[in-house]
């Protein structure tokens, strides 16, 4: 059975426990959030990159566009008329090796080499043919080997007759295209499935390593394309991580200490308390009280029980000194006159019946127990009588006898519970003056096994009969400790021999059962 040390112990570990969890929800989520907005940000990074470049290129190719556009009126000319304009323009241009025009298929004049007769459908098959208007290729006449892009300007739609501008594309490249470590480490330009690596004066396919991932991204106003390779999003926020760690672990901390604070209240015993009447988790149950001359039950003793919806049922032994302590006795006190007045028209309707509830002595200052029953129970307007019974544990303050007194006055009968077992004297039955005293269970198991405490016991049960008070025997378990208490002349016989505690609800069927046992 747990004391009441360890179930406040309990509640402590599990408010530990709670905020530790919360701190390492806290943690994790704050981890897993910085790592989520880290992978994304790199992610937005490549994205940024390449969508920047593309912009770059298609600034670059736009005025490329403009100027062929408007040069295609010289198609036709001849080449000696049209050679130094053409050089004017790759001047003006820098980015543009020479300009080639093509009239009837046939690449006639260079803006370098002059006059020229070389089939265009034949050396350019992918734009004569294809329909392209870009491709990646070598060169193979200034600079042989090095890569060129061609963009081809068509004058008329059977490609036969247009403009075609070789372009410095590794110079644009190398400008345009320079990785951003960590999340770009190559970046490759793709024209027509043809692609140009940064650094990389050759004109090869790429493929990403098992450590890469590719992103592409696309031109929407020419045919090429930006492929960028790096590492994983994933793998650089893992990374990132540990220098996120000290942040998100102090936040943690925080979180864990206010939800400490936080569950002070909730978590506590007193609140559990309070939650409990609230919530009904609080049950009152009544164990009869035997006549010891005529078997007649006249009488009964109202139990409060617990089940804590967390803990299951607590004893109490358990929760009452713990309810003593946070001053919550007095309110349970009033949940149980409060549950008897309701049951009172199932209870039997006589002035012999008497109903016996435990009342701690800190109820009894400034007067409480006396307005809680003005409140509560004669309002009621009760048949059976009221019998306030005061455990020896606490000893009653001298103030409080007035409050005594005033019981006595209005017809509330005092009995003194676990007589012998507390701070029990005999100056309180001078100043208390009971009307009952409650032999406790432990004399009363001690019949017929125990010398000593049967020796008290019988002491106990002469000093009462000689001061004319009532006695109430507490755990009969036994025919021998019935017969033993009734021939000493005890009053009430109380314990499992004759009833264990039962709801209240139940007490009408049981008494009219015990009712017909003694008829029979």
């Amino acid at each position: 059975m747990l004391i009441p040390q360890q179930f406040v112990g309990q509640f402590r570990r599990k408010r530990l426990l709670i905020a530790l969890v919360i701190a390492a929800l806290v943690l994790i989520l704050t981890l897993t959030f910085r790592y989520i907005e880290e992978k994304s940000r790199i992610e937005q990074q490549s994205l940024n990159f390449a969508s920047r470049a593309i912009e770059r290129f298609d600034r670059m190719f736009s005025p490329l566009d403009v100027s062929a556009n408007n040069t295609l009126g010289l198609v036709g000319v001849p080449c000696a008329q049209v050679r130094y304009p053409l050089i004017e323009k790759i001047s003006s241009l820098q980015t543009v090796r020479t300009i080639l025009l093509v009239q009837d298929d046939s690449i006639y004049c260079s803006s370098i080499y002059g006059p020229r007769n070389i089939s265009f459908s034949q050396t350019y098959p992918e734009l004569a043919i294809n329909n392209q208007r870009m491709i990646l290729t070598t060169d193979n006449y200034l600079l042989k080997g090095s890569p060129v892009l061609l963009l081809w300007t068509p004058k008329s739609l059977d490609n036969r007759d247009g403009l075609l501008q070789v372009i410095n594309v590794e110079l644009m490249t190398n400008y345009l295209l320079e990785p951003q470590l960590p999340w770009v480490e190559r970046a490759i330009f793709n024209v027509g499935g043809q692609s140009l690596e940064y650094g990389n004066p050759l004109i090869e396919e790429t493929e990403p390593s098992e450590d890469e991932v590719a992103f592409d991204q696309a031109s929407l106003r020419y045919p090429y394309s930006i492929t960028l390779y790096g590492p994983s999003p994933a793998r650089l926020a893992l990374h990132t991580l540990p220098s996120q760690l000290p942040l998100a672990v102090l936040l943690s901390l925080l979180m864990g200490y206010i939800v400490w604070l936080a569950t002070a209240n909730r978590m506590s015993l007193s609140w559990q308390i309070s939650y409990g009447i609230t919530a009904n988790e609080f049950m009152v149950y009544c164990q009869p009280l035997i006549n010891a001359k005529s078997g007649e039950c006249d009488g009964m003793e109202l139990l409060l029980r617990w089940h804590n919806a967390r803990q299951g049922w607590v004893a109490p032994d358990v929760f009452i000194p713990l309810a003593e302590r946070q001053n919550l006795i007095a309110p349970l006190t009033r949940f149980v006159l409060a549950k008897v007045v309701d049951e009172l028209p199932n209870l039997p309707q006589c002035s012999s019946f008497h109903i016996a509830i435990n009342v701690a002595a800190s109820h009894f200052r400034d007067r409480a127990i006396v307005e809680d029953l003005q409140s509560i129970w004669w309002p009621a307007n009760p048949l059976p009588k009221l019998v306030v019974e005061l455990t020896e544990r606490d000893a009653l303050p001298v103030i409080d006898q007035s409050v005594v007194s005033q019981l006595h006055e209005i017809g509330v009968r005092l009995a003194i519970d676990d007589f012998g077992t507390g701070h029990s004297s005999l100056a309180y039955l001078k100043d208390l003056k009971p009307d009952v005293l409650k032999i406790d269970k432990i004399f009363t198991a001690a019949i017929g096994t125990d010398a000593i405490n049967a020796t008290v016991t019988d002491m106990v049960i002469s000093l009462a009969q000689r001061l004319n008070i009532a006695l109430v025997a507490e755990g009969v378990e036994t025919a021998e400790q019935a017969h033993y208490l009734r021939e000493r002349g005890v009053d009430h016989l109380q314990g499992y021999y004759y009833a264990r505690p039962m709801p209240i609800e139940d007490f009408p069927v049981w008494l009219e059962q015990h009712q017909a046992h003694l008829r029979a």
